[in-house]
């Protein structure tokens, strides 16, 4: 059965992003799910010195591993400063010291939520522009706003959007099952 990798580009306890991602993946019935959580794959601050002293730190050749080994992807992108999260980056860098091409034109729904208005659209924009130079085959993105107000009980309780997000996720299933 194909694999479905989900997780979120944070690595907050609370994540609001691990949320939705997780959420999202309820969706999906006919494929396999495999969530990671990056407080899983520690990893030191990204520099060509450390590199070139240790090599590429395990934790991200196992996460990348696991990238290499699925069938489609849903990343929830958390926002800091309108940008990726440290945790994120410093693993996206270390990743990609090992293969340039990453994403390994694996499909991938993007999805991004904050606690504010664009439910970070500023990230996802980042991501759509930067993640095709690395393998990203991105086939759709959704955003959340305002989390607290339209996500209760582990699920989107606004009709409308939850409609979209559902949508969105058939449309990367029915993508890998065709």
């Amino acid at each position: 059965m194909k694999q479905v990798l989900v997780f979120a580009g944070s690595n907050s306890n609370k994540s609001i992003n691990k949320k939705l991602a997780i959420y999202a993946s309820t969706f999906i019935k006919d494929l396999k799910i495999k969530i990671l959580d990056l407080n899983d794959f520690e990893l030191p601050i990204f520099s060509e010195q450390h590199q070139t002293d240790f090599g590429v730190p395990e934790n991200a050749t196992a996460f990348l591993s696991n990238i290499k080994h699925s069938e489609g992807i849903i990343l929830s992108l958390a926002e800091h400063n309108g940008a990726y999260t440290a945790a994120f980056k410093n693993l996206f860098d270390w990743m990609s010291v090992k293969d340039s091409k990453l994403w390994s034109n694996i499909p991938m729904l993007l999805l991004a939520t904050s606690p504010g208005t664009r439910g970070g659209k500023s990230v996802l924009e980042i991501a759509k522009s930067r993640f095709p130079y690395m393998g990203g085959n991105i086939i759709d993105t959704f955003s959340l706003p305002l989390f607290s107000d339209n996500f209760k009980e582990n699920k989107i309780i606004n009709s409308d959007l939850n409609e979209v997000l559902k949508l969105k996720v058939k449309s990367l299933e029915s993508f890998l099952t065709k």
